[in-house]
């Protein structure tokens, strides 16, 4: 990829449904390609536009990605730095996911029991924000491949001056996007805080994110929701549920032969910068290698309702959803979720697999 884009040309929709883009002009980037993970697959650059600009809107309204470089979305938050936090944030109890190496594969603590096997990867532990600090410290100085991860809800219990912060942000514009497209309500805020190196593979949102940068930067490859089949997600049933099972950096391809024609869009956000994350997109993220400490804020808003009238074909993420339910009804009639998979395969195959005469 091509560091620190700015898209001047027109986007188009491709018939994939993601946006098809020419050729971006290229600044001077804070960082450095060596900076990024190697993968193998190619990607093409999320635009970066203005919030004013039409091209923006058109991209939003089409429930595709871009970059907002003038929100001032969390503006007052822009000072947030370690200091800062430790100083103001209170004495309240924080999540904080310790990880047995750079990668946070996430997962559900409820779905547990379906999966006796299932050995999770991290995990979560409620700790003090100064003891975080000294954690993180502490992790990054032995220099092993542990690492820390704080994911918070911003809520009552911070300090005093965090929440005057967190007042100060730029309501009005995120007020507009959420009522102009009819989504729901405002679920959460989540304070991101991670090491250098930390990388959250890829999984799809079942809700409309802007993901706000506040400190570091951090690469996003996104993935439209037509790429489900390329990125082999675990069961819904199973405790990683909406996340793929393929390993990046390591791909299995016998396993997941699709994943040999997968392809992303992705951008590298800075300071001030406002991804917007359409819901049923996928998205790898991971903070820049040598990057310090990377902060960040989300802004999670449930989607639009269904619309009385659906339009036909089905669009891709609405296949997902389709998808997403007949794995749990069947789950739920069978009593037994690892019976879906058989029950399907047999429905399937000699069926469905092969063409007709």
């Amino acid at each position: 990829m091509a560091a620190a884009t700015v898209v001047e040309n027109d986007p188009t929709a491709s018939e994939g449904g993601a946006a098809s883009f020419s050729e971006p002009e290229v600044h001077s980037p804070i960082w450095n390609d060596s900076q990024l993970r190697k993968y193998p697959f190619q990607t093409r650059p999320i635009p970066r536009l203005s919030h004013t600009d039409p091209r923006a809107e058109m991209l939003i309204n089409n429930e595709e990605p871009v970059v907002l470089t003038d929100t001032n979305l969390v503006y007052p938050a822009l000072q947030w730095d370690i200091p800062y936090l430790q100083e103001n944030i209170g004495n309240g109890d924080f999540s904080v996911y310790i990880a047995e190496n750079h990668k946070f594969l996430y997962y559900d603590e409820k779905k547990m029991a379906n999966f006796e096997n299932f050995v999770p990867k991290s995990r979560r532990i409620d700790m003090k924000f100064s003891d975080f600090v000294e954690k993180m410290h502490k992790t990054q100085e032995e220099g092993g491949d542990e690492r820390v991860y704080l994911q918070q809800t911003l809520n009552d219990t911070v300090g005093r001056k965090i929440v005057v912060d967190f007042l100060g942000f730029n309501w009005n514009w995120i007020t507009k996007q959420q009522s102009k497209r009819n989504w729901g309500q405002l679920t959460s805020n989540l304070l991101l805080i991670g090491m250098e190196g930390n990388v959250t593979p890829a999984h799809y949102d079942e809700q409309q994110n802007f993901f706000a940068q506040i400190k570091g930067y951090k690469r996003c490859i996104l993935f439209p929701p037509d790429q489900f089949e390329c990125l082999y997600p675990f069961p819904v049933h199973h405790p990683c549920d909406r996340q793929s099972q393929v390993d990046f950096e390591n791909p299995d391809y016998e396993r997941f032969p699709n994943f040999k024609n997968v392809s992303g869009y992705e951008t590298v956000v800075g300071p001030g910068d406002v991804l917007y994350i359409p819901m049923y997109w996928w998205h790898h993220i991971e903070s820049l290698l040598s990057g310090g400490v990377t902060i960040t804020v989300n802004f999670w808003y449930k989607g639009a309702p269904t619309p009385k009238r659906i339009e036909y074909p089905l669009r891709a993420h609405q296949k997902v959803a389709i998808m997403r339910n007949i794995e749990k009804m069947l789950g739920e009639a069978l009593g037994d979720p690892h019976e879906v998979g058989p029950l399907l395969n047999m429905m399937i195959k000699g069926r469905y697999d092969q063409g007709f005469s």
